[in-house]
């Protein structure tokens, strides 16, 4: 049977508007999602490489005290900015009784902060023989 003239219209095979426009809108939430997924992985991905950088600065800062006497220190390596505190703990149970303490134990705190609110922080005690720990000058 052969469409004439004068026969109704017949319905052709394809997609109607409405279902075009509804895969778009569709297509285009599912891009506007992976494109945020990918941002966001980006950010954390900065904030993990600065995280290990500051724990790498904090660590190096620790690993450096060669003179143990109290203080506290502080600088800036680009943009992270450290603070170092060495301070003697009283380690009383260390010597044995009726003896001198064969050495003493100091804390190393350093903290490292790149933005107002990120920052690391590293302590550490360690064990000075006595006559490599510098006297205070009278």
């Amino acid at each position: 049977m052969s469409a004439s003239a004068g026969a109704p219209f017949t319905r052709q095979a394809g997609f109607t508007l409405i279902e075009v426009l509804v895969a778009l809108a569709i297509l285009s939430i599912a891009v506007v999602a992976s494109i945020q997924g990918f941002a966001q992985g980006l950010r954390l991905l900065k904030l993990s490489g600065d995280h290990q950088q500051a724990m790498l600065l904090a660590d190096q800062k620790v690993r450096e005290v060669v003179e143990f006497k109290e203080g506290r220190d502080n600088g800036t390596e680009g943009t992270l900015r450290w603070e170092r505190t060495l301070r003697s703990l009283e380690t009383p149970d260390l010597a044995p009784p009726g003896s001198p303490p064969r050495g003493r134990v100091y804390e190393i705190d350093v903290r490292v902060s790149w933005d107002p609110q990120r920052q690391v922080e590293i302590r550490t005690l360690r064990m000075v023989p006595t006559e490599t720990v510098q006297t205070k000058a009278p």
